[in-house]
């Protein structure tokens, strides 16, 4: 019981942090907040709202948007698994994202989340895949992520 309760105390803290990193930020400016991290820091949520400024002169959710939320996520949650480690001296770059648009959203409100898993943690690569869907758990996009794990100069 108490290392259940230590664990989720920590996964709120580091949850804390990132909200706290976003500051002056393209994350800010897109309004993301994390919202949920596992106990085994293999999965992240984020939420982001759609408002009118993120679709494409069609009108329908530009491409971009979702992307931001999805790269967004998917590099947190490697910062977040290189700071548990206590690597502070590494740095997190995403180096590749594919992107399958699964389904268009022409609504003007609304919010999208995105759910980041790690399905590989090495030492310099992290592979990440990310699933974006709307308020009814609709996939909206599915992302695959390369972040490389770099020291710091």
């Amino acid at each position: 019981m108490f290392f259940l309760c230590c664990m989720k105390e920590r996964t709120q803290e580091l949850l804390n942090k990132l909200n706290d990193l976003k500051k002056n930020t393209l994350i800010n400016i897109m309004k993301i907040q994390f919202i949920f991290l596992s106990n085994h820091l293999d999965t992240l949520i984020a939420k982001m709202p759609i408002n009118s400024k993120m679709f494409q002169p069609f009108g329908f959710l530009h491409g971009g948007a979702t992307i931001i939320l999805a790269e967004s996520v998917g590099s947190s949650i490697s910062f977040i698994n290189i700071m548990n480690e206590r690597k502070n001296n590494f740095n997190v770059f995403s180096i590749e994202i594919s992107t399958n648009h699964i389904r268009s959203i022409k609504i003007k409100k609304g919010i999208l989340f995105a759910k980041a898993k790690i399905f590989h943690k090495g030492n310099i690569l992290h592979f990440i895949q990310v699933y974006v869907s709307d308020e009814k758990e609709n996939i909206i996009s599915f992302c695959k992520l390369t972040n490389i794990i770099i020291p710091k100069k």
